[in-house]
């Protein structure tokens, strides 16, 4: 990469800092160029850089219905390219043709991959073309090439919805099948024994037609012995299997390959992009999907020859949608609702009245504007927040990302498609206006905290800290990510400096917000990075952010007072979102300054009673205590609690009371080491409110799982 060089990118008309700060006015002409962020120099040219996309959506037959490009390259060449002099051809090649097959998907070209990596072998040198023909059958999968752009958040659900739904049809069909094929022997067998069934037509059309000719039917039929009254099945079970049969065999929830279905009778669908039309698809459906549960149910107990009617007519006479179980829905199809296109904006309280219905209906949100207009206060106003209000409601399944992001979380993405209540997929799409490529566009929304990933799963546990989740945040317990500048300075000398990417960095990547920056004058020295005034408001500085041009020329842009105020409200709803995380909780913060004073003040006392002279004996009946073992001097690496920061919580006794106890002022330390595992130590240091549980190293090294847990105890070390 070329050096970046600090100087002035373009000749503007000077503007005076302080008042364009305060104003956010300039002089005609001293509007910015479009010009880029400094720490997203290094990412220019995207179709040279190994990253998640382009991705592949397979056929989910065998395998991940996804996998990026980049990692199904990685498994082939793994396998076929050995180390050293002699797989480095087939590398270089294979990489040729991954790097051809991502320019070609980020310059919007559309197809699969077989057609993609054919296209760019044929531009390769013959040798080369059987490297990649050598490559293309190792790499045993295809399927559609998806590059990150406005769309790839609908296309990407679709495609992983399809695939869940897929698999519950199949397991439905199945099902469905074997209940239809045995309550139809029930019936056929019934129907044999009858008189009808027993007549010289029924058994000539039951005859092969090859060989009608050879049988006398009614001499056949005459032979027969006369059916009975006894060996007929009852009317009412006759009638109660034809119904169930004919309630499978009618439905209209999962298409069964190779039938015809008349105009009246086609599979349903389940995708919209309305939430008017999906709830009423929902409801009118209801009742057709109650007597299908219901039918089958039935099926089950009269195949097993369980159904009695004295007890089973009265529950069934009163079964409607109320008595639908979230399993007995979860074997349906999901609805899919994806909103916010171009075409089909989403309204905030239609969203949130969809979810809070408890309807099992999977929302697709595509978040195109983050700064609505031309004015940054108008962030969060309909995009960032929803996802917020959303897990307030406790029994939706949330997950809130930027694009970028997606196939880092696709297992997550998965998770809540399983999900069996209603869930909810904000992901903020760039909008067209953008001049960044789409990919960099969100991964600076997500590195600015304009829009943070963020889970909530309500199946994941019963407390909020196993619920939410800030997984895959970069630097989730910063303010601001940071990264290393690297530039040459006036005097070409190389400096290395650590800079903040602030929400004042995002609004640079937008050409509709250069208007609330200017260039800063040449030799103007009273500026301070923009994190630094977000932080702490300087009166005597003008906030900047560094930027450079497409020669790599660095520059300092001065941002006005609207757009530092955008940036601390967007800090705001970062704070917020890192204490629903478990990152720098308020209350546990609190009650750590509350202990560790509570200490201090014990602590002059405790050194007094020591000092003062022993006191004649009191014969005073006291409850036993346990005693903490005098203090020792530890070897790198035990196990040791902080007891006297111990706020007596029982956290840790109840994981072990043999290895965890508390000392006569109900403060634990470690009574037995070897009283439980190294497991329970690194627990017990996780679930610790105060962080003064240090597991040390393993004492059991056969204990399984150690690589984990170590790696788990580290931060607690």
């Amino acid at each position: 990469m070329q050096t970046m060089r600090m100087e002035a990118t373009v000749d503007v008309q000077a503007v005076d800092p302080p008042v364009f700060y305060a104003t956010g006015k300039q002089p005609a002409g001293a509007a910015p160029a479009r010009l880029w962020p400094a720490a997203l120099a290094p990412y220019r040219d995207l179709a040279n850089l190994r990253f998640d996309f382009p991705l592949i959506l397979t056929s989910g037959k065998a395998g991940a219905p996804v996998i990026s490009l980049s990692d199904a390259v990685n498994a082939v060449l793994q396998e076929i390219a050995p180390p050293g002099r002699d797989g480095e051809t087939l590398r270089r090649t294979v990489l040729r043709i991954e790097r051809a097959v991502r320019k070609r998907a980020a310059g919007g070209a559309k197809g699969t991959l077989s057609e993609m990596w054919a296209a760019a072998a044929a531009n390769l040198e013959e040798a080369a073309r059987s490297e990649a023909q050598k490559a293309w059958a190792a790499l045993g999968l295809d399927g559609t090439v998806l590059d990150c752009h406005q769309g790839t958040a609908a296309i990407l659900m679709a495609h992983l919805w399809s695939a869940a739904q897929n698999e519950k049809a199949r397991q439905f069909l199945a099902t469905a099948a074997k209940l239809s094929a045995a309550l139809s022997g029930i019936l056929r067998a019934d129907y044999l024994r009858s008189a009808e069934g027993r007549s010289p037509q029924s058994l000539q059309a039951a005859m092969g037609g090859a060989l009608q000719s050879l049988f006398d039917f009614s001499e056949m039929s005459a032979l027969l012995p006369k059916a009975t009254a006894r060996d007929a099945l009852p009317e009412s079970r006759r009638r109660r299997l034809a119904w169930a049969l004919a309630v499978l065999e009618q439905q209209r929830f999962f298409a069964v390959p190779g039938k015809a279905h008349a105009p009246a009778n086609e599979p349903y669908g389940f995708r919209f992009d309305n939430c008017g039309e999906a709830l009423a698809a929902y409801r009118a459906r209801l009742p057709e999907l109650t007597e299908l549960v219901k039918a089958m149910a039935v099926a089950e107990l009269e195949i097993d020859g369980a159904y009695n009617e004295g007890r089973h007519d009265a529950y069934f006479s009163g079964f409607d949608a109320g008595s639908l179980r979230a399993e007995d829905r979860a074997r349906f199809p999901d609805y899919l609702l994806v909103l916010g296109d171009e075409s089909e904006p989403f309204d905030n309280t239609g969203v949130l009245a969809v979810l809070s219905s408890g309807i099992p209906l999977k929302i697709v949100l595509n978040v195109g504007d983050l700064a609505t207009g031309d004015d940054p206060a108008a962030l969060g106003v309909r995009s960032t927040d929803i996802a917020t209000l959303a897990a307030a409601l406790g029994n939706v399944f949330v997950l809130q990302s930027a694009g970028s992001n997606l196939y880092a979380l696709h297992e997550r993405l998965s998770r809540g498609l399983a999900f069996a209540g209603p869930a909810l997929f904000s992901v903020y799409a760039p909008p067209a206006t953008a001049h960044l490529p789409a990919y960099l566009a969100a991964a600076a929304a997500m590195q600015s905290r304009a829009f943070p990933a963020f889970t909530y799963d309500p199946g994941a546990g019963s407390d909020l800290a196993s619920r939410f989740s800030l997984e895959n945040n970069p630097q989730p317990e910063a303010d601001w990510t940071t990264s290393v500048l690297e530039y040459a300075d006036g005097d070409l000398q190389r400096v290395r400096q650590e800079v903040a990417f602030t929400f004042v960095d995002f609004l640079a990547c937008d050409p509709r917000q250069l208007h609330h920056f200017a260039v800063a004058p040449a030799g103007y020295d009273r500026l301070a990075p923009a994190a630094e005034a977000i932080g702490v408001p300087s009166r005597s500085a003008v906030p900047f952010v560094a930027v450079s041009d497409a020669d790599n020329r660095l520059a300092r842009l001065i941002a006005d007072e609207r757009a530092v105020d955008a940036a601390r409200r967007c800090l705001e709803k970062w704070h917020r979102l890192q204490e629903l995380g478990g990152v720098h909780n308020s209350h546990a913060e609190r009650l750590l300054e509350r202990e560790r004073k509570a200490w201090e003040e014990r602590a002059p006392q405790a050194s007094a009673a020591e000092a003062a002279p022993p006191s004649a004996p009191v014969a005073v009946a006291e409850a036993p205590v346990t005693e903490a073992p005098a203090e020792v001097e530890r070897a790198p690496g035990d196990a040791f609690i902080e007891t006297p920061r111990c706020s007596s919580c029982n956290e840790c006794t109840q994981i072990n009371s043999r290895m965890f106890a508390y000392n006569g002022d109900k403060q634990a330390y470690i009574a037995d080491v070897k009283a439980g595992s190294f497991a329970q130590l690194v627990e017990a240091a996780e679930n610790c409110q105060i962080g003064i549980i240090h597991p040390g190293k393993p004492v059991n090294l056969a204990e399984s799982g150690l690589e984990a847990l170590i790696e788990r105890a580290g931060p607690f070390q």
